[in-house]
């Protein structure tokens, strides 16, 4: 029987809802729980449980993701699958930045959580964990997000919804798995590596913009780029922004380049790619010399981007490795 280390990081499926109450985190509560669903559960595998900590996912960040890929790594021979329970608001940045942070894996590192706490009676908690547990004995060797019957790419999902439970999607890639009757595996799951590259340090130096009809490009001058490596710009459509009039952005990006920052353009739309040579403002951040984010997602746009910024010094090496598919986050 295969051995599955189930790490427990907060989120909504810990809290407690029961007599009526609001939803808190409630270590005890979650532990009396997943005891009780442990005989279910071991029938599908050998579990180990761990609390690495106990955090609502809002305040999740790149300590805690360099703590989940080093504790894995330390577990990593011990075990053949993982389990993180995660909360869901955070869930896709953790997913992308692990995907960077364990790269050659040979084994699953799956995500999972819930709409609403294991405590409550409707929850979708323990469907989601029974599942995510499934996955992580078979031959799926990457970090995904099993949610909802479906399995996706880590770097590839979003959260789509707040109070549907079917939250997450994967715009511009297809699921790894879908669990129905039977798990129906998909042919585009990535090759396993028997040789496991661990990174656990993310830079904070790095700055994401939302584009906005009427943004005042004077607010951005207050911005201190002595602390900035790299500025992603969530544009419209296919890589558009203001040129014309006062909110002509285009003098700040000229300034972001002459401060050696890196341009990166993301879409705020969800589906399909970026492509800055279609329209006039994306022509000229390209002579700028912006990057497109192509289809990736803003969390794996981020999250590739402080790995990178941790990684190199040189803006010039990391522009380079942005523009190459490390672990499948991008289209080619």
């Amino acid at each position: 029987m295969k051995k599955i280390l189930l790490i427990q990081t907060g989120g909504t499926i810990a809290m407690d809802m029961s007599e009526g109450q609001r939803p808190t985190l409630n270590p005890k509560k979650w532990t009396e729980l997943m005891y009780e669903a442990i005989p279910e559960l071991s029938k599908i595998a050998q579990i180990k449980m761990e609390r690495l900590f106990f955090e609502d996912s809002s305040d999740i960040n790149k300590k805690h993701w360099g703590k989940l890929a080093g504790f894995i790594c330390d577990k990593y021979e011990d075990y053949d699958g993982f389990v993180i329970l995660h909360g869901t608001d955070t869930m896709a940045y953790t997913a992308s930045a692990l995907s960077f942070a364990l790269q050659g894996l040979d084994k699953p590192v799956i995500l999972t959580g819930s709409q609403v706490p294991m405590s409550n009676i409707r929850s979708d908690a323990r469907r989601n964990l029974v599942n995510a547990i499934e996955m992580a004995t078979l031959p799926l060797p990457e970090v995904a997000i099993c949610f909802n019957d479906f399995v996706y790419r880590g770097n590839r999902a979003t959260k789509m919804s707040i109070g549907d439970f079917d939250a997450f999607a994967s715009p511009n890639f297809p699921p790894l798995a879908e669990i129905g009757l039977n798990i129906e595996m998909r042919n585009h799951i990535r090759a396993a590596s028997n040789k496991l590259e661990v990174a656990t340090d993310f830079s904070d130096q790095a700055f994401l913009l939302k584009i906005y009809p009427n943004l005042n490009p004077g607010f951005l001058e207050q911005i201190n780029f002595g602390d900035m490596r790299a500025l992603i710009i969530e544009a419209f459509g296919s890589g558009n922004f203001p040129i014309r009039g006062d909110q002509n952005l285009l003098p700040f990006f000229k300034k972001c380049i002459q401060n050696d920052i890196l341009l990166i353009i993301t879409s705020q739309a969800a589906y399909d790619a970026v492509n800055l040579s279609n329209y006039e403002s994306g022509r000229k951040a390209q002579e700028l010399g912006a990057n497109s984010a192509k289809d990736m997602t803003t969390e794996a746009t981020l999250t590739k981007i402080m790995y990178l910024l941790a990684k190199y010094d040189s803006n010039k090496k990391v522009s380079t490795q942005f523009n190459c598919n490390l672990v499948g986050e991008v289209t080619e």
